[in-house]
């Protein structure tokens, strides 16, 4: 494995001081059309490696063209488009996946797994090269894979085009100038349809209820892929529960109860190629608690539990946002998540390693950091210790946020911050 010379702040320098793709770049490089690549990721614990499945030409580029070389850092994962034997870099993105967290859970210690997973760039018009990183623990990047990818390979296939309808649920701007989520149902029976539009209508009311995205509501499209799954429900394997969907959801991922997610990427990826997309939102058909989300990949929510509305919205702000668990109390799989000698890549959390890049420019003159957590503070920007399931070592700039319990129903201001951001980050 090759070292990718650049712990995550000075990549962030890098990649700004190559940011020079706009839009009158993108029509050079890149068509309208996107590919897929998809790659399979295993090991355990210890070790991790790369191994391509194939390529995917599917109908349209649904991300930005002007914010095509990513300048924000955020991610375990890293993808890079370049010229093809060059150092130009023509698109970045960072990610996260299922495998990355697998690898923090105590079974990655004694078994190897691997999971099949694709990222998504604008179809390039010349040969380029691909080249994924990952983040270590010391929070340097490593490159895993590089391929050389002639977008005139005859190997490259076209995308499946499955005789769904596409519901439109709100917005109809150009891609590259709004936020695009494509939902897909798991768990809708052919009659629970009609309830499948009525959940994808409820996801919208409970979006644009919160801030930031009630301001920026005119920079989302939301469109629904319209297919059933043979069964009703969502799998709970602790429970003998085992249902046929759409793409098959399970709670129980990582033996959290709680944690409701898919590993059938083919399905999830197929189906949300129906329309442009920058975002994928799943949403489980059950009235058990749960969900998940992780950053650049895809959120899962459940529909029918009283708390599905702060769920929906508390796993986009990991899947859009990357914003960080600020919870650390609770029953969890992971361990030693987070190095906490070096800074979180995510903008809500830090171990005050380097503060200066997060929120202490939102801080008020006196509050001390770290922050007691006293009454008197309960509605300040500080520096909370507890989150990203430590208790120690790591903090939250809330006493309370969406990102941590449900109780306050609004995200903190360092959270609105980072959430607008990101809005920005994709429309303009």
């Amino acid at each position: 494995m090759k070292n990718f010379a650049h712990k995550a702040l000075l990549l962030i320098s890098l990649l700004t001081a190559l940011h020079f793709t706009s839009k009158a770049q993108y029509d050079v490089h890149f068509t309208n059309q996107q590919l897929r690549i998809d790659y399979y990721i295993f090991g355990n614990a210890d070790t991790c490696y790369y191994a391509l499945d194939k390529y995917v030409m599917e109908p349209v580029w649904g991300g930005t063209r002007n914010n095509l070389v990513d300048s924000l850092g955020y991610g375990d994962y890293f993808v890079e488009v370049l010229l093809h034997d060059s150092d130009v870099v023509l698109y970045s993105r960072g990610y996260c996946n299922l495998f990355g967290e697998w690898q923090s859970t105590a079974e990655a210690e004694f078994i190897t797994k691997g999971f099949n997973e694709s990222v998504i760039i604008p179809y390039p018009k010349e040969t380029v090269d691909v080249i994924f990183y990952l983040r270590d623990y010391d929070g340097i990047f490593i490159e895993m894979m590089r391929l050389i990818v002639n977008p005139d390979d005859y190997f490259i296939q076209d995308a499946l085009h499955p005789n769904y309808s596409i519901l439109n649920v709100h917005g109809d701007y150009a891609p590259e100038k709004a936020v695009d989520i494509v939902i897909l149902p798991d768990g809708y029976s052919e009659e629970e349809m009609g309830k499948f539009v009525i959940d994808c209508n409820f996801f919208k009311e409970c979006l644009f209820s919160y801030e930031p995205y009630k301001s920026y509501q005119d920079r989302f499209n939301i469109r629904a892929v319209m297919v059933p799954s043979k069964d009703s429900g969502i799998s709970i394997p602790a429970e003998n529960v085992w249902k046929n969907t759409a793409v098959g959801c399970s709670f129980y991922t990582f033996d959290s109860e709680r944690y409701c997610m898919s590993t059938n990427n083919q399905a999830i990826r197929n189906l949300a190629g129906l329309v442009p997309y920058d975002q994928i939102y799943i949403l489980a058909n059950t009235s058990k608690y749960g969900g998940g989300g992780i950053y650049n990949f895809y959120c899962v929510s459940s529909t029918d539990d009283n708390l599905s509305s702060d769920v929906i919205i508390h796993e986009f702000g990991h899947g859009f946002a990357g914003l960080g668990d600020e919870y650390y109390n609770n029953a969890i799989s992971y361990e030693e998540y987070y190095n906490l000698s070096i800074e979180p890549w995510e903008p809500n959390l830090t171990t005050l390693v380097d503060f200066d890049s997060k929120w202490k420019d939102m801080l008020k003159k006196k509050t001390p950091v770290p922050t007691p957590a006293e009454n008197k503070y309960i509605n300040e920007i500080g520096v909370f210790e507890g989150g990203g399931y430590e208790p120690k070592g790591m903090y939250r700039p809330k006493m309370d946020c969406l990102m941590k319990t449900f109780q306050g129903d609004k995200f903190c201001e360092v959270c609105q911050k980072a959430i607008e951001r990101m809005i920005l980050y994709y429309t303009e």
